[in-house]
């Protein structure tokens, strides 16, 4: 396993820190005021429209997307460049077009799509002229387990009529928002797995109801496009809609979170460089008891902890992008699900530590560590609960002696 950074990942590492010193760390106050001053908490703050035209002209732009549409950097290529962006997760990705949900939803439309879709949908958003989301979980079932998705996808002639109540729906609320990925069953009487398909909705479409926004920890989770709940009360959007075909939704479902697992962990280990960063200047600067915090030992044993924590799990995080490039997603399915459990363990506990030493700044508005720990305690959720992954690598580890 080499996971040494080649002369273009080196060089794309070198633009992206320089671009990140010169413009997204400055434009975060801004976006703070901006949010600040607007009567709408899910509103375009001006100052991401800047960024975005920065950053294209630098050519920092699709980097998450292999092949023709994106930058065609392979995981591990891109590794690096997610943990930059990720020090500043309320700015960076979507400066860069390589926000959630609509990564997803463009590796959906880029492996899936057909050309009249691509063409419709996906070129949009390479450009960054709309957002898109993603509506999957439902409030009345688990929806860690697919299979129980309640929403229901019929065909009616030329037409499918979709009823269902979805929430947590990221990218809903923002209102760039242009196109829905719809996933729910077609077919409930087929194999579990065959039952889901997914369809594309226009936002627009009569019967699509955005009843709310939900709140993370009292963010709205603007970077994110916010998330909504939304009723679907007989939906009808052409056949053509449906991606890739019927019972193909849990497939589909599956490819796009393989991707979207590791980019989640590759911008969380950018998250717990930048709280140790500010937990060094911090205690450094502090003093208490006569002398700087630094000095004492509990402190410092939370900074080596730290960046023991991040190693470890950054080498994991390589090796499976190198995983994912050289066997494929399907070969490096263990150690998604190990990233998965590891990296949000390890980022939560450090920006914890960060916040502890800042002491009630830590939990203020005047530094980004309350924000970092909201997406951090997210990630223990999202794209399948800690419980889910341990319990799918402890069985594949008892197989081996069954």
């Amino acid at each position: 396993m080499d996971f040494a950074f080649d002369a273009r990942t080196e060089e794309l590492r070198e633009q992206l820190t320089a671009f990140m010193d010169e413009h997204v760390y400055p434009a975060e106050p801004v976006l703070a005021q901006q949010l600040a001053e607007s009567d709408d908490v899910w509103a375009h703050p001006p100052i991401v429209e800047e960024l975005k035209a920065k950053a294209r002209a630098q050519g920092l732009w699709n980097l998450f997307l292999p092949g023709d549409h994106g930058a065609g950097l392979t995981n591990l290529q891109y590794a690096p460049l997610a943990e930059i962006m990720g020090r500043s997760p309320r700015l960076a990705p979507e400066a860069t077009n390589c926000s959630a949900p609509d990564t997803g939803n463009m590796e959906v439309l880029s492996m899936f799509g057909t050309e009249q879709q691509r063409e419709q949908w996906l070129k949009p958003l390479l450009e960054g002229e709309i957002r898109s989301a993603f509506c999957m979980t439902e409030p009345d079932v688990a929806s860690s387990d697919a299979t129980n998705i309640g929403t229901r996808i019929e065909r009616d002639g030329d037409s499918y009529v979709i009823n269902g109540r979805k929430w947590w729906s990221s990218g809903a609320m923002s209102p760039r928002c242009k196109i829905l990925i719809v996933m729910g069953k077609t077919d409930p009487g087929a194999e579990r797995h065959r039952q889901q398909s997914q369809v594309l909705v226009p936002v627009d479409t009569p019967g699509v109801h955005v009843k709310r926004g939900m709140y993370v920890f009292g963010y709205s989770d603007g970077d994110h496009g916010g998330h909504a709940e939304i009723v679907f009360d007989n939906v009808r959007v052409p056949a053509s809609n449906v991606v890739s075909g019927e019972g193909e939704g849990f497939a589909i479902a599956q490819a796009r979170l393989g991707p979207g697992r590791i980019h989640h962990c590759m911008r969380a280990i950018g998250m717990a460089e930048r709280a140790l960063e500010l937990m060094c200047r911090r205690v450094s600067d502090r003093v208490a008891f006569g002398g700087p915090i630094a000095d004492q030992g509990v402190v410092q044993q939370w900074i080596a902890d730290a960046r023991i924590r991040i190693e470890t799990t950054r080498l994991l995080v390589l090796k499976t992008a190198w995983l994912m490039d050289t066997v494929g997603n399907k070969g490096a399915h263990t150690e998604i699900q190990a990233i998965k459990v590891a990296v949000p363990e390890m980022v939560t506990w450090v920006i914890d530590r960060a916040i502890q030493a800042h002491g009630g700044g830590g939990v203020s508005q005047d530094f980004p560590l309350a924000n970092l720990y909201a997406h951090a305690r997210t990630l223990h959720i999202v794209d399948g609960p800690d419980e889910v992954h341990r319990r799918s690598l402890a069985r594949r580890e008892l197989k081996k002696y069954r």
